[in-house]
């Protein structure tokens, strides 16, 4: 396959200087990673990479290399795999990409230049794993999504505590509520200061959403399915789900219940996510035209009217009843519009807590070292900065 390389104007720089809205026919844009527990942070940066180009193609690391340069991963290669491919930006993906980044893997898969976030990436050794592609003029960078990444997630599974919620403070606290503490984690809490991966809660904003959105409405004649849930570290589980919901019609909406609510029928500290980071998982997927924020736990006759539902959807988990004993699905029950979908996934949130709980000193140690390698790097950034400065 012949190679196609950027237009000069639009690769003089490594700062990613050239404005996204400048664009010719035909930009493949490259962005690859590990992309583990795949999350709205991940999504964002593919949106944003996408808008460099018109065609974006995501290489994704093999879990003998994730486990290699940054400790184990918690979704299989093929989770992340998958995940990637439903995320609505992307238009291909590179299974078992290098870990760093070479000229000939941008050529082999005929990509114009690389797009990364604008937070440090490393090999084991400590090294640019975009060295090659910035000193060939073909790398720009975007803006990290501050407040989220899988070091963060991890930690807030390790710690146990509800600091992540959105705060409701006649149903909700900050309080832990497990045995681990934040001594036994190495301290991963709201302590951290590393400023790409530090555990902080992520604040969502009008246009975040209205980016993520698709903004269409149903047309005439199209036949709405309705869904909801938690969907709390949006997983392959949801996504199958969501597939076969969105197959049983044209319009997909999915409702994404409170905090307070996803905590009353899970316990413990869920949901992991808050709800504003739920919301932007569940939109970036593929299969999803609309979303409720903050949707209500019982689908009533009401809300079925209100979004002109054809069909409500529910999986093959139980469904707690509602506060006052009724079954949140009597109503698309009664109207006979109510369907129970198998996803053919057995994969649940509880079971991603799982992973992290059985290999959590390798957790720990993974993020301890993540944690010590950023910050040095950003110490030695200081010190060019201030060396510069007085030259």
């Amino acid at each position: 396959m012949a190679s196609k390389r950027a237009d000069p104007e639009l690769c003089t720089s490594t700062s990613g200087d050239v404005s996204p809205q400048k664009k010719k026919k035909d930009i493949r844009v490259w962005m690859d990673g590990c992309f583990d527990m795949v999350h709205f942070g991940h999504a964002n940066a593919l949106r944003q990479g996408k808008e460099f180009g018109t065609q974006l193609v995501v290489g994704i690391h093999s879990d003998a290399e994730v486990t290699k340069h940054k400790g184990p991963p918690v979704y299989s290669e093929e989770e992340r795999y998958k995940m990637v491919r439903a995320i609505k930006w992307v238009d291909e993906v590179v299974e078992d990409a290098p870990y760093v980044t070479a000229i000939e893997t941008l050529d082999q898969n005929n990509c114009d230049f690389c797009v990364h976030g604008d937070d440090i990436t490393t090999t084991a050794d400590g090294q640019d794993t975009y060295h090659l592609v910035k000193s060939a003029n073909r790398y720009k960078e975007c803006k990290r999504t501050a407040g989220v990444s899988t070091t963060d997630l991890v930690g807030r599974m390790l710690l146990v505590t509800k600091s992540h919620h959105q705060r409701d403070e006649d149903t909700i606290d900050s309080q832990q509520v497990g045995a681990i503490s934040q001594a036994s984690v190495g301290g991963f809490g709201p302590s951290v200061h590393s400023p790409w991966t530090g555990v902080s809660q992520f604040l969502t904003t009008t246009k975040k959403i209205i980016q993520f959105s698709e903004g269409r409405e149903p047309k005439p004649g199209d036949r709405i399915v309705y869904v909801a849930g938690a969907f709390d570290l949006f997983h392959v589980g949801h996504l199958d789900f969501l597939e076969k919901a969105a197959a049983l019609g044209d319009f997909l909406i999915v409702g994404i219940h409170t905090d307070p609510v996803v905590n009353r029928y899970k316990g413990a500290n869920y949901p992991i996510m808050n709800m504003h980071e739920r919301t932007l998982s569940v939109l970036a997927c593929k299969y999803v035209s609309e979303v409720v924020i903050g949707a209500p736990y019982a689908v009533t006759a009401e809300l079925m009217e209100h979004f002109k539902v054809d069909v409500v959807c529910h999986g093959m988990t139980p469904v707690m009843r509602d506060v006052d004993g009724s079954d949140p699905y009597a109503e698309p029950k009664r109207s006979g519009k109510f369907k129970a979908i198998d996803s053919k996934n057995d994969l649940t949130t509880q079971i991603i807590l799982e992973r992290i709980i059985k290999h959590r000193l390798e957790y720990e140690a993974r993020n301890k070292k993540k944690e010590e390698k950023e910050m040095r790097i950003l110490e030695e950034l200081k010190a060019q900065a201030k060396n510069n400065q007085a030259s």
